[in-house]
């Protein structure tokens, strides 16, 4: 070989062993974050899964493998999850309490998790609160939004609007798999499909992608809270958000300055919006639909605290 050979060799040889070393330094990379992830575990299914007492039928391939996306994305978002199960022992209590009044399956907090994932979310078009209603649907649930309040963000509130629309879902649907759908997708979008596709099944329907995969999520997230360290989510007791401790007080008149009555019952704005989220206004009217409304203010035993103010 002639030195002009070699010569005219060497920037490949030099390219080539430059793109061998990428290319380690990328499987490096991957096996790294593959370990901090813990992403070479990857999480099998539960030979039965049930929603709401009904069973997933996971000898259907399609249902299974939709199942597992959503098992596998959710138990991979860690924060995520996280979160969710950090505020679970604050809200859950609460929520149950209601679903279980009105006959609703425990299951469908889980629907709520995934909705909003037990915040005070708002949604592009307008959705607000923990089980995202909007505010026609709102309204015609009895929660009253005005300027100065927002129902849809009271927790207790809108969990009883909820269970009864997921009420009247399964009085016009017949069970609760489709009822779930419905949340998303509309009772009517869900009864038409039914009808359209000659379908009585959630698990048969030719869906849209988000509703396909709604419900799916919601069975993921059930499994992962219910069952958090096999999905290597392992939380002491003391890492959970507890309750807020709260007394009730009954308001009969307007109120002015919300300010100047948080000062008087010795907390702040900031905490009586904490606690009473769908106050959105400097003041409150008492609405015509109503003679009167209830605060949560922080009972004496809370954590809920004023550091500082002018007048300490």
């Amino acid at each position: 070989m002639t030195k002009f050979s070699i010569l005219f060799l060497i920037p490949f040889i030099f390219i080539a062993c430059q793109n061998d070393r990428n290319k380690a330094a990328k499987v490096a990379s991957h096996q790294s974050l593959k370990k901090q992830a813990n992403i070479e575990k990857v999480f099998s299914l539960p030979k039965s899964v049930t929603f709401a007492g009904e069973k997933v039928p996971l000898n259907d391939i399609d249902v299974a493998e939709r199942l597992d996306r959503e098992l596998q994305t959710n138990a991979f978002w860690q924060s995520n999850m996280y979160f969710y199960l950090k505020r679970s022992k604050r809200y859950f209590p609460l929520i149950d309490s209601v679903l279980s009044s009105h006959h609703i399956p425990l299951d469908f907090k889980y629907l709520c998790v995934a909705e909003s994932g037990l915040t005070q979310a708002e949604s592009y078009a307008g959705a607000l609160g923990f089980w995202q209603f909007m505010p026609q649907t709102a309204k015609e649930y009895d929660l009253i939004i005005n300027r100065f309040i927002d129902e849809r963000m009271s927790i207790e509130k809108s969990t009883i609007a909820a269970c009864n629309y997921l009420n009247d879902s399964k009085k016009k649907l017949g069970n609760w798999t489709l009822v779930a759908a419905s949340y998303n997708r509309g009772q009517q979008g869900i009864q038409n499909d039914l009808e359209n596709q000659e379908m009585n099944s959630f698990y048969d329907l030719y869906l849209n992608s988000e509703t396909s995969r709604y419900v799916f999520r919601i069975i993921a997230i059930k499994l992962i809270m219910e069952n958090p360290s096999k999905y290597n989510f392992n939380l002491s007791n003391d890492e959970y958000y507890s309750p807020y401790k709260t007394k009730n007080l009954t308001i009969t008149e307007n109120i002015d300055d919300l300010t100047k009555f948080a000062l008087n019952h010795n907390t702040s704005l900031k905490i009586l919006k904490l606690l009473n989220p769908w106050l959105i206004n400097s003041q409150v009217k008492i609405p015509h639909e109503r003679n009167s409304i209830e605060l949560k203010l922080p009972a004496k035993d809370s954590k809920l605290t004023v550091i500082s103010s002018k007048a300490n």
